[in-house]
């Protein structure tokens, strides 16, 4: 028989009404509030992440390939559209290369072989061309982004509140466009409306009729209030291109964490001379330094309830130890060691942090389930890109959060439980 785990189970279940109840409740309740904030807090974040860096690629794509003459300007260089890669780059299911090992931050100078999480799920084209929109109400500027036949509309899905995608399949380029609700709004228009589109080319002044077939909503005012999506070939016309002329592709990956990998293979290993390929982190890196903030804000949160689960725990298992003193001095005075005494009382505070841990995750992962179904929390969608607060939680940081608070706590516990040493049989026998 295992003596200490005996002991401390009689002390954990015997009921007897004492000061060190009251501690100990107070020790359950800490640990789990603090595993409850740290299974929400992370599940909220990695949702937020997820649900703003799903938001961008899909309108964006992950990777771009474009003409090296390329710039920020509204008015790109056509490419070709028969390239060697299109469309047979989304057959790359993935990609093995060789890195420099790292361990805990330092290179080993050893190179070792690795293979990426995925590979690439999509390609397509596109081509814009901005231009104003003209009601009997209002005017309106606009970025008409040209989309073709392969365009994934899986990605849009979620957000089209309204209507039905472009007719792509006329041999005429289609009129159908497809505005944002923000612009919708502002226009005083609907699905069925007509209205006309202004462009500039070569200092004249064309017109062209679009009728609205959708209405988007993503939540992110950069682009809802700009970008509208069109038939690629008014895009071509508009621009003075042949069928065959591109502005760029859009590559979308299976997972985001291959997005330097794979730019870097399709720029040297997949591209001409006169192409260029740039990630999405490099168009936007503001809006990537935003999210990656948000996990310095999740180890702040970790650690400070980790601290006040331990804080909680040494203080609960002193008290067990002073008012313990009589039975460890007659403990010791029957021949136990100090190891065996200090066994008794972190069995008692493992016991303590499992039924707070149990009673954490009860509470942290009901809350996910309850805001991911009936969206409590709710945001304002000009300041945080969406309407409510996104959940996603995911096995292994729950593992992680678990298991590291129990080993973690107990690690601290250490310490204070060698106060048991300190106290002499003698003395604790005679004061009892």
């Amino acid at each position: 028989m295992n003596l200490p785990f005996f002991i401390a189970r009689r002390i954990a279940f015997s009921g007897k009404k004492n000061f060190s109840r009251f501690i100990i409740r107070i020790a359950i309740v800490a640990v789990a509030l603090s595993v409850a904030v740290m299974i929400a807090a992370s599940a909220l974040i990695a949702g937020f992440k997820n649900e703003i860096s799903r938001k961008i690629f899909e309108f964006w794509g992950q990777i771009h390939i474009t003409d090296t003459a390329y710039s920020l300007s509204f008015e790109p260089q056509p490419i070709e559209k028969n390239q060697p890669f299109y469309p047979a780059l989304d057959t790359v299911r993935g990609i093995a290369y060789s890195e420099t090992e790292i361990i805990l931050g330092y290179e080993t100078g050893r190179e070792v072989d690795r293979s990426s999480r995925g590979g690439i799920r999509h390609i397509q084209v596109f081509a814009h061309k901005p231009g104003i929109i003209r009601t009997k109400t209002a005017i309106e500027g606009i970025l008409l982004k040209g989309i073709g036949s392969d365009f994934d509309w899986e990605n849009l899905k979620p957000y089209l509140l309204e209507g039905r995608p472009l007719n792509l399949n006329d041999t005429a380029p289609s009129r159908d466009i497809i505005l944002s609700r923000q612009t919708a709004d502002r226009l005083q228009v609907g699905v069925g409306d007509k209205f006309i589109v202004y462009f500039v080319k070569e200092n004249d002044q064309i017109r062209r009729l679009f009728q609205v077939c959708g209405i988007y909503k993503t939540g992110l005012e950069e682009y809802d209030r700009k970008i509208a999506l069109c038939d690629i070939r008014q895009v071509q016309q508009l621009l003075g291109w042949n069928d065959h002329q591109v502005a760029g592709f859009e590559v979308w990956l299976d997972d985001m964490r291959d997005l330097d990998l794979y730019n870097e293979y399709i720029y040297n290993e997949i591209l001409d001379t006169d192409l260029l390929s740039v990630s999405i982190r490099d168009k936007f890196p503001a809006i990537f330094e935003w999210l990656q903030l948000q996990d310095y804000n999740e180890i702040v949160i970790l650690g400070l309830m980790l601290a006040v689960a331990i804080v909680n725990m040494i203080t609960a298992l002193l008290v067990l130890v002073l008012e313990r003193s009589t039975m460890i001095g007659v403990l010791k005075a029957l021949g136990e060691t100090n190891g065996r005494i200090r066994q008794v009382f972190l069995y008692h505070a493992a016991v303590i942090t499992i039924t707070g841990m149990f009673w954490g995750n009860l509470l942290g992962v009901g809350f996910c389930v309850l805001q991911d179904k009936f969206h409590l929390i709710r945001l304002n969608e000009a300041d945080y890109y969406l309407a409510y607060a996104p959940v996603e939680l995911n096995l292994a940081p729950w593992l992680v959060i678990n298991l590291g608070t129990l080993a973690i706590t107990l690690v601290f516990l250490l310490v204070p439980s060698y106060v048991v040493s300190k106290i002499s049989p003698v003395r604790a026998i005679r004061f009892s």
